[in-house]
């Protein structure tokens, strides 16, 4: 195990994880320090176990956001796979149409 020193709001906090993940807890610990300012001031600023409940509970709202939300690519890309299948058609039908007969 590994002891990885997340410093979040200015505060450290030793967490440990496996071997190997450091960067991974890094990463993590990187996402609620760049939360925590704006949590801060949700809660007040009055109480670090607030403000990390605001953190944890923005965080919530992202995740929640990212899976039930389609990806803003997801229309355009039925609609082109739409076309593309029309075109194929047509192209189907020309060759069809100009195939020599045996």
């Amino acid at each position: 195990m590994a002891d990885v020193t997340l410093t979040i709001g200015g505060r450290p906090h030793i967490v440990a994880c496996r071997d190997g993940e450091e960067h991974r807890v890094r990463h993590l610990g990187g996402l609620l320090d760049s939360r925590w300012a704006a949590a801060n001031r949700a809660a007040g600023g009055l109480n670090a176990e607030r403000a990390m409940l605001f953190v944890a509970l923005m965080l919530a709202d992202d995740l929640d956001d990212a899976e039930t939300r389609p990806p803003a690519g997801a229309a355009v890309s039925e609609a082109a796979l739409a076309r593309i299948a029309d075109r194929l058609e047509s192209l189907a039908a020309t060759l069809e149409q100009t195939a020599p007969t045996p």
